[in-house]
């Protein structure tokens, strides 16, 4: 399906009689239109969008642009996808076409899914998603103060076959939820805290992956709503929730042969794989703003927690940062575990890839592999996260090698785009500082 009339035939074909239409930014957040068939594919001959998706933080405050007006759109006619929250509907994806080309998601992505083509890959990908559930509605967190939650499953454990039993009807109806927005789905179980489940979503073509990813989010909330509760993606929400996270699994495929270059006979982590890894690990530590893009993200690599505080790696090792998979098969991957559940997936796969390529046309040499340490372990020569959005912000603008892979037009937005973020929370003081500092 390549162009309007082709689009138009399958509506009709299909008996879509509604079309939801919009743009991912920043947040994942699908800013939409809702237009019935006739009128979509009169808007869809000029299609445009307002221009102030690049500069809204995610209060939907506008710092910076202007003027403000309607930008050209061009669609993603391959992005056709049922609209599961109502009869006869699907949803369809674009991007800008004008000034504000490229700086988006999608945009940033696509352009590292070209790259990986030029190469001779194809890319397959998946993400993982914990999430949390809770006992409040909108208007009970707004009345709570957004404090003092009431807990969904208390006596949930980790991977439990008592909350599966007990929770089967919820779990079935949240994955048809899930199917009716057409992602693709491999599992959803319950995970390691109060009202945590986790959603492993197929492997897919990269961009499909970031659009289910997206999508899941979005049918995942609007579940919890449907039942008066609320489904949370905060990579931290403190004690006595687990920090959650959004992990991306991805490997490369030789389009000349069809085989998967991760792959290797003796089922060890091979050399292709290492110089993918040793790509990620010199990128992430200056773009891992692309992957952490709010000031609460930085809040699960606190110390004690599950997640890691450098760029390490190892074969099948939960506590490192990329975590090796290798086999003699097909289904040899590298898995991407530091990102949180609130990551943007289109930009935290972009990342990846970008530096996954770097490694490739390189020949980089990954850190000696640390298959043994805890997550706070910080192997020598180690490079460090950043500790906050606003350090993510100054790495990546001063980074030359985000630059080379995402531009510089790019990296300079998103930085302050950054520094915005962090600046609207740098003031605030939460109940548990005025706790211990407040009597002296």
């Amino acid at each position: 399906m390549t162009d309007l009339k082709q689009l138009a035939e399958r509506l009709e074909k299909e008996g879509i009689d509604v079309l939801h239409v919009g743009l991912f930014d920043y947040a994942s957040s699908f800013r939409e239109r809702r237009l019935r068939r006739d009128q979509f594919l009169a808007w869809a001959r000029d299609p445009r969008f307002s221009n102030t998706l690049p500069y809204w933080d995610n209060s939907d405050n506008l710092f910076g642009g202007g003027p403000y007006l309607t930008e050209a759109l061009k669609l993603d006619f391959a992005s056709l996808r049922p609209y599961g929250f109502e009869p006869n509907a699907a949803t369809i994806i674009a991007e800008y076409a004008g000034d504000n080309k490229g700086l988006l998601p999608r945009d940033v992505l696509r352009k590292q899914i070209e790259r990986a083509d030029a190469m001779g890959f194809e890319v397959r990908a998946a993400f993982e998603f914990e999430v949390i559930f809770l006992e409040e509605n909108a208007a009970s967190l707004r009345e709570k103060g957004f404090a003092n939650f009431t807990t969904f499953m208390p006596e949930n454990k980790c991977w439990s076959g008592q909350t599966a039993a007990d929770q089967a009807e919820f779990v079935a109806d949240l994955e048809q939820t899930i199917l009716d927005h057409g992602v693709s789905l491999f599992a959803v179980a319950g995970e390691l805290g109060p009202g945590c489940f986790e959603a492993t979503l197929a492997a897919e073509t990269p961009m499909k992956a970031a659009d289910d990813a997206a999508f899941f989010r979005i049918a995942a909330r609007s579940f919890a709503r449907s039942r008066d509760m609320t489904a949370s993606f905060m990579a931290s929400m403190g004690a006595p929730f687990p920090g959650i996270g959004g992990h991306v699994v991805l490997s490369l495929w030789d389009k000349a042969t069809g085989k998967n270059i991760f792959a290797d006979p003796s089922a060890t982590t091979n050399a292709k794989a290492k110089n993918f890894i040793g790509g990620m690990a010199r990128l992430t530590p200056e773009a891992f703003a692309l992957a952490a893009n709010t000031v609460n993200a930085y809040r699960r690599f606190a110390p004690g927690s599950w997640a890691p505080k450098s760029v390490t790696w190892a074969e099948y090792t939960f506590t490192t940062a990329v975590r090796s998979v290798p086999s003699a098969e097909d289904s040899a991957r590298l898995e991407f575990r530091l990102p949180g559940a609130d990551c943007n997936p289109h930009l935290t796969l972009a990342l990846a890839l970008a530096g996954g390529l770097d490694g490739i046309e390189e020949s980089l040499t990954p850190p000696d592999a640390t298959p043994f340490g805890g997550p706070d372990d910080i192997p020598p020569g180690a490079t460090r996260l950043p500790r906050d959005l606003k350090d993510a912000a100054d790495r990546l603008r001063a980074s030359k090698h985000a630059a080379k892979c995402f531009g510089e037009t790019f990296t300079n937005h998103f930085a302050h785009v950054c520094e915005v973020e962090h600046a609207s929370l740098a003031k605030a003081v939460s109940a548990a500082e005025l706790a211990r500092y407040l009597e002296g």
